[in-house]
């Protein structure tokens, strides 16, 4: 499976999971999707690296692996560091110190990666959508992300561990994918397609041969119907795939369609997953819903009658120009499930069987207006003996020495104004001396929701025993990250590009420098997982709510005293701190930011933590000037260096 790259681009080496059962090795579904996307892009810009407990599984695999990549096992004891501390499929650069960790993530790097070998792949930078966006927004906030990234893969393996379990009730996120399926599509420009419907539906009454997309009236060659039909909104869909396509003529609708109004156009029906146009959400579902449907078709074929939705998808997913020459090189034989595509009477979608993953899968984020101000719930707090107070600030005048340090670790260097550049060093200076305090030769710490790197490249200047790792989601931000630290020549730092969930590895010390809204309390929940001590200074409190993995208020005694819309209604205010708004106004503020994080600290305090609510130094460094710093009991600390000491005799 050798190959050299004709482009001499460097390569990046891409580590996928194999799993082992019954001592024969299978591919996990990220792993299958991981390869699809290398197959469809027919992209060598990667050294491919399949983890393994046993020698020779590459070749037991030869007919799942595209002959066209370059493949490896490697154990996973000899997995880099950065990499052992992620979850699997991840991508590292040629430096080894930026890596990129789950699914949409490296999906995304793919892509980049293939047009940036060749521009000319138009095809394959359509993938990532209309603004580029497609699967980039995180799965903790994003419930496509969430679906297409956990929910179907994880829903469809648990399906294939017991096959014959479940054909009495489909799984709840697939019921949901079928459900999305049937909504009307809304696209860019859609407007134009829609009157382009409307003409052929009036020719098709008419009795005249509709006309494909941008041809004129002087042409008499009907378009050609795909074979999975679709009509219009497929024909359009598959000519903004075609690689050497050139732009459709402009052609405007006649005086009658212009005049007719958008809402009483017909609707565009869904082609693809996200719409009308086939992305990276085709491609991540497409080697799951096989693998589902060729177990139904086994075992359950009755059942494929309720997804006729998804049947008319996996259908036209293979009418796309490279998707069988992908599915053959990865071993997927798509097929023809017998069953019919259209949807059978008396179909209802919406009565299907829930549970709490469709709950889940279905939540909404949305809460009703808030009534009111905060002084009653204030007022019910401190009845109950709840009041803010703030911990002593345990070094007020202590600081950088800015004047000495290289320019590359001022602030400004991050481009920035002056202005704000000085409130960023103040308040690194509070954030840097809480970790100094707490850290340790040989320390690991995690600059967690890092941005352009502010607060990590000075603590691996200023902790030159530490290690450093910077953890960011936003790429942009973390190259500019990575291309400051470069400049100071640090050695002891590491970039991961990810979702904090991917991010496994034990550490030290976690820090963040205005986590947004329930960022804050996923980066004390990885604290408190790992036993590390943990230095964090929230901000927007507005966007707090009620997720997946967590539940306002945080704490016994808070959820003892407070509904979820009292304890909203101290979220709402705790924002209302800026320098433009009266003294009286900031001050309440200023209680419900100490008050959400009380309830914060002591829901910390449960696991034996010493939570500490602080208020930075001069407090005009920020209108979000609150740090929480915890410490973890003997016990912990005591667990997580075990833990440590076994990892490294493991190895």
């Amino acid at each position: 499976m050798k190959h050299t790259d004709p482009k001499k681009q460097q390569q990046h080496s891409l580590y996928l999971e194999v799993c082992h059962q019954n001592e024969e090795p299978s591919l996990p579904l990220h792993t299958a999707i991981a390869l699809f996307l290398l197959a469809y892009c027919d992209c060598k810009s990667f050294k491919v690296f399949l983890a393994t407990t046993k020698r020779g599984t590459s070749q037991s695999l030869r007919s799942h692996l595209p002959e066209s990549l370059d493949v490896s096992d490697i154990d996973w004891d000899d997995l880099p560091l950065l990499v052992r501390g992620c979850r699997l499929p991840a991508a590292v650069d040629e430096t080894g110190r930026y890596c990129r960790a789950g699914l949409a993530v490296v999906l995304r790097h793919i892509i980049t990666r293939t047009t940036e070998a060749d521009p000319g792949r138009r095809d394959v930078l359509a993938l990532l959508g209309f603004k580029k966006t497609c699967l980039k927004a995180c799965a903790e906030v994003s419930q496509w992300t969430r679906l297409c990234e956990i929910g179907i893969p994880s829903a469809v393996e648990e399906h294939l561990r017991y096959p014959t379990n479940q054909h009495l009730q489909l799984p709840p996120y697939i019921l949901h994918l079928e459900k999305k399926l049937g909504e009307p599509v809304k696209v860019h420009n859609d407007d134009k397609i829609r009157r382009q419907k409307l003409r052929q539906q009036g020719q098709a009454k008419n009795g005249e041969s509709p006309k494909a997309p941008g041809s004129s009236d002087s042409e008499s060659q009907p378009a050609q119907a795909p074979r999975a039909g679709g009509g219009l909104e497929l024909r359009a869909a598959l000519e903004k795939l075609s690689v050497d396509a050139a732009p459709p003529p402009a052609t405007r609708e006649n005086s009658e369609i212009r005049k007719v109004k958008t809402t009483d156009l017909p609707p565009l029906e869904h082609v693809f997953a996200e719409g009308l146009y086939f992305t990276l959400t085709d491609v991540v579902l497409l080697p799951c819903i096989h693998q589902y449907l060729r177990s139904l078709q086994t075992h359950a074929a009755g059942a494929l009658t309720q997804l006729p939705l998804l049947l008319r998808w996996y259908s036209r997913v293979q009418e796309v120009p490279g998707v069988l020459r992908a599915a053959k090189a990865c071993g997927m034989a798509l097929f023809s499930p017998q069953t019919p595509i259209s949807c059978p009477p008396g179909t209802d979608l919406e009565a299907a069987p829930t549970s709490q993953a469709k709950q889940e899968c279905l939540e909404t984020t949305t809460q009703a207006p808030f009534v009111g101000g905060p002084r009653p719930t204030m007022t019910k707090l401190k009845e109950n003996g709840i009041k803010a107070v703030f911990s002593p600030h345990p070094r007020p005048a202590w600081t950088l020495p800015w004047d000495n340090l290289p320019a590359a670790i001022n602030p400004i260097e991050g481009k920035m104004s002056d202005v704000r550049a000085v409130r960023k060093r103040q308040q690194l200076n509070n954030l840097v001396a809480m970790v100094t305090e707490l850290a340790r030769p040989g320390y690991t710490v995690v600059d967690f929701c890092s941005g352009g790197g502010h607060v990590g490249i000075v603590l691996a200047h200023t902790l030159p025993d530490c290690q450093v790792i910077l953890i960011e989601n936003k790429e942009e931000s973390l190259v500019r990250a990575k291309s400051r630290s470069a400049e100071l020549g640090l050695a002891n730092i590491g970039f991961i590009q990810a979702n904090l969930d991917y991010f496994t590895g034990p550490f030290h010390i976690g820090v963040a420098l205005h986590a947004c809204g329930v960022a804050t309390d996923m980066v004390v929940e990885h604290c408190v997982q790992a036993g590390a001590a943990f230095v964090v200074s929230p901000c927007c409190y507005g966007f707090i709510q009620n997720t997946i993995k967590f539940s306002f208020p945080r704490s016994k005694k808070f959820q003892e005293t407070l509904s979820y819309k009292e304890h909203m209604i101290l979220c709402r205010f705790a924002d209302q701190t800026a320098v433009q708004l009266p003294p009286e106004r900031r001050l309440i503020g200023k209680q419900c930011m100490c008050l959400v994080d009380l309830d914060r600290s002591w829901a910390a305090e449960t696991h034996g933590y010493s939570v500490r609510v602080i208020t930075m130094e001069p407090e005009s460094c920020s209108p979000k000037n609150n740090m929480l710093v915890g410490t973890p009991s003997l016990k912990s600390t005591l667990a997580l260096t075990e833990s440590q000491l076994e990892g490294a005799a493991h190895n």
